[in-house]
């Protein structure tokens, strides 16, 4: 008799299979319709012997004490920064767009007090920011939106800007400074051996069995359990009672290409040409040395795994009747992106699942009750990074 059955082996699954094992002592069965752990977060060693993100590039980053401390009951850390270029215009420009990215784009020697007088000229301001559209002419105006953000938005989505929501766009910044970065979390960081390994180390206790290949409603009825967690999609949950749920999928193509670099940075923005929308290459993000490198294509599609809820608001209509659904069921928990029909960070989902313990354990959440004090991010030396390579 299993106290909790999970549905997925992911970030939420993981971090709600793990608390309730350890904190309060439960018996929990996870499982997952994948061969793997770690959800899309899972990573491994291709033929190459290279470390690669089977799912597309996973990037840890999070402003939370409290959520950085918790993985760091299972990972050490390599200390990563993340840093994108965009193709435009024949050039390799820094994306967010900052003050070398109008530099270098328009062959200007700007300060940043004038690219803010710059995109002040140019920004197309509106009385309402409605749309994705909206969010990028209101910042830097009408060429760059072009240069930038629509075709590469209309890949992703399948969609025009102007016919998402704000928050699409409203996720990357605009610069007028020179910080290259992608991210300025205060905790920046990847797992110093890999995600897999996290979740192998987060799994790993007598208490948590782990059931992959597996469909849950094919032992839902021949394994005794008292409650669900539910990590997958709410529709089908509920047999599409509402229809069906639109999500952007992903088609990732990999290769290992004979020389130590492939490109100028960890990823590659190509906004206005091929089908593709980014090139990841992996020892960038794991610091392995190798003398090969694994690269990554990414062709958003509209059919597959789900991976990106789309953020409409006639979708979010359809989501309100199933979360509905959901708050009724008794007996089971719905977490996670797929469950609640939302997009969140890696961070945001380990929040989400600590909160959904706390609730379920009657714990109440402080940040020191998860203090770690003998972990650190580290900066692997070469000889740690070929350990890396490896383990």
């Amino acid at each position: 008799m299993f106290d909790y059955l999970i549905v997925g082996a992911g970030f939420a699954g993981s971090v709600l299979a793990e608390r309730l094992a350890v904190g309060s002592n439960k018996k929990v069965l996870i499982c997952d319709r994948r061969p793997h752990i770690g959800g899309n977060a899972y990573d491994h060693y291709n033929d190459a012997g290279i470390l690669v993100h089977k799912y597309g590039p996973h990037i840890f980053h999070t402003n939370s004490r409290e959520v950085f401390e918790y993985l760091s009951r299972f990972t050490d850390w390599r200390s990563y920064q993340h840093r994108v270029l965009a193709h435009v215009d024949g050039q390799l420009v820094p994306i967010p767009i900052n003050l070398d990215t109008i530099n270098k784009l328009y062959g200007l020697n700007l300060t940043s007090f004038q690219v803010e007088e710059f995109f002040e000229s140019v920004a197309e301001k509106k009385k309402q920011i409605k749309t994705s559209e909206d969010v990028v002419v209101n910042a830097v105006g009408r060429e760059l939106y072009e240069k930038f953000f629509r075709n590469y938005t209309r890949k992703q989505w399948g969609l025009d800007p102007s016919e998402l929501d704000a928050s699409v766009t409203a996720r990357v910044p605009t610069r007028t400074n020179r910080d290259a970065r992608y991210f300025t979390d205060t905790y920046q960081a990847m797992p110093l051996h890999g995600f897999t390994r996290m979740f192998e180390k987060m799994l790993d206790h007598p208490n948590i069995k782990v059931m992959l290949n597996c469909d849950y409603r094919e032992i839902e009825e021949e394994i005794p359990y008292s409650e669900m967690i539910y990590t997958g999609p709410v529709d089908s949950f509920f047999d599409y009672r509402y229809g069906k749920l639109p999500y952007r999928s992903l088609e990732f193509k990999h290769e290992t290409h004979d020389a130590p670099v492939f490109q100028e940075a960890p990823v590659v923005n190509y906004p206005n040409e091929h089908l593709y929308t980014r090139i990841t290459e992996f020892k960038y993000l794991t610091g392995q040395e190798h003398s090969k490198t694994s690269i990554v294509y990414e062709f958003p599609k509209g059919e597959g795994d789900p991976y990106y809820p789309v953020p409409r608001k006639e979708n979010a209509e359809v989501y309100a009747k199933y979360k509905t659904l959901a708050d009724a069921t008794t007996g089971v928990h719905f977490v996670g992106r797929l469950a609640t029909y939302k997009y969140y960070n890696m961070d945001q989902i380990v929040a989400q699942s600590l909160t959904t313990y706390a609730k379920l354990s009657g714990e109440k959440r402080t940040e020191s009750t998860l203090r770690i004090a003998d972990k650190r991010i580290i900066v692997p030396s070469s000889a740690a990074a070929k350990k890396v390579a490896a383990s």
